[in-house]
C-alpha cells in the first residue's frame, strides 16, 4: 500500500508550528503523523502523512486562511507504507512550558529528570505540547496555579491528557476530572496518567461535552480547560457558565486568531469576563473569569 507525504515550506519556526498545528486539527482526511524540521539557517519544513492523499486546492486555501506570510506551497508525493507515527515522535524534541517540559519516551533520560517532566509520547489521541494550542494552555495551566488554589478542575475534551496531569502535578490537593467525546483518547490519557504517577488523582469519563453524571452538577468546578475547537467551544458556552463556581476560570482553546472574537463574544454574553488573549503562532488562548 502506497502512502501519501505533503511538504510545506516554511521561511521560520512561527509559520512552520502554526501550519503544524493546522494539520493536526484538520480531519478529513486525519493525518497519520506531522513532523517539522529544520531545513536552512532559519527556514523550517512541516511533513505531513496520509492513508488518503488531501485535497490539494482546499489545503492551500486552507493554509492561506492562517494569515502569516512565509508559508510555501504544499505539495504531494508517495511514500512507502511505514508507522510513521513512531519515526515521527523519534523527532519531536522536549518542549518547555513554563513550570512543565513535555517529552516523549525517546528523551526519558535526559528531560525526564527535569521536575515538572512530563511524558508524552505522539499518537492516538491529540495532545503534545507541539501544538501551539495545547503549549497555551499549559502556559496558562502554570500561570493561574501560581495565583490561585483551584479545587475542582475538569480538562474538557483532554485528548492525550497532558492538561490534566500538569493540572495534577502543579494543584496536588485538587480534584481533577478528565473527559472526551473519544473512548480510545480517555484510554490513552488514563494511560498516559500512571505513566507520569499521577492516575489515582484523575478520574477519566468518556462523554460528549457535559452528558456524563459526573460533569452535570451546578456549579461544579472552579477551573475547567477546554482545548477543542471553536464551534463546539461557542456551542457549549452555556453549559461551561452552569459548570463553573462564581468567581472560577475558563482556559479555552484550539481557535484560530481569526476566530477569538466571536468565541470571547459567546462567553461574555454567558456571563464570562476576558482576563487575558495569548496569541501563539495563528491560535488564540482565552482566559476568562466566571462573574462573582
Amino acid at each position: 500500500m502506497t502512502q501519501t507525504k505533503v511538504i510545506i515550506a516554511c521561511a521560520d519556526f512561527d509559520s512552520a508550528r502554526s501550519v503544524t498545528a493546522l494539520l493536526g486539527e484538520l480531519g478529513v482526511p486525519e493525518p497519520l503523523a506531522v513532523t517539522m524540521f529544520e531545513d536552512g539557517p532559519r527556514a523550517h519544513k512541516v511533513e505531513a502523512y496520509y492513508d488518503t492523499a488531501p485535497d490539494l486546492a482546499e489545503l492551500t486555501a486552507t493554509l492561506a486562511a492562517l494569515g502569516p506570510s512565509g508559508i510555501g506551497q504544499p505539495h504531494i508525493e508517495p511514500v512507502p507504507d511505514q508507522n510513521w507515527v513512531m519515526i515521527s515522535q523519534k523527532a519531536l524534541p522536549p518542549v518547555a512550558a513554563g513550570r512543565f517540559i513535555v517529552h516523549g519516551s525517546h528523551d526519558r533520560a535526559t528531560a525526564g529528570q527535569h521536575q515538572g517532566a512530563i511524558e508524552i509520547d505522539a499518537g492516538e489521541a491529540f495532545g503534545t505540547a507541539h501544538h501551539a494550542t495545547t503549549l497555551g494552555c499549559l502556559l496558562a495551566i502554570d500561570r493561574l496555579a501560581r495565583r490561585h488554589n483551584f479545587a475542582r478542575v475538569l480538562d474538557l475534551g483532554c485528548g492525550s491528557g497532558v492538561l490534566a496531569i500538569a493540572a495534577a502535578r502543579v494543584l496536588p490537593r485538587a480534584q481533577i476530572i478528565a473527559s472526551d467525546i473519544d473512548a480510545v483518547a480517555t484510554g490513552v490519557a488514563k494511560d498516559n496518567a500512571r505513566r507520569n504517577r499521577v492516575a489515582r488523582r484523575i478520574r477519566f469519563v468518556t462523554a460528549m461535552g457535559f452528558a456524563h453524571p459526573a460533569l452535570r452538577a451546578p456549579q461544579a468546578f472552579d477551573l475547567i480547560i477546554a482545548n477543542i475547537l471553536a464551534r463546539p467551544l461557542i456551542e457549549l458556552a452555556p453549559k461551561l457558565s452552569a459548570a463553573i463556581a462564581p468567581g472560577g476560570r475558563v482556559v479555552l482553546s484550539g481557535l484560530l486568531v481569526t476566530q477569538a472574537p466571536q468565541v470571547t463574544a459567546s462567553y461574555r454574553h454567558a456571563g464570562f469576563v476576558l482576563k487575558q488573549r495569548d496569541d501563539i503562532a495563528g491560535w488564540s488562548i482565552l482566559t476568562l473569569a466566571a462573574k462573582q
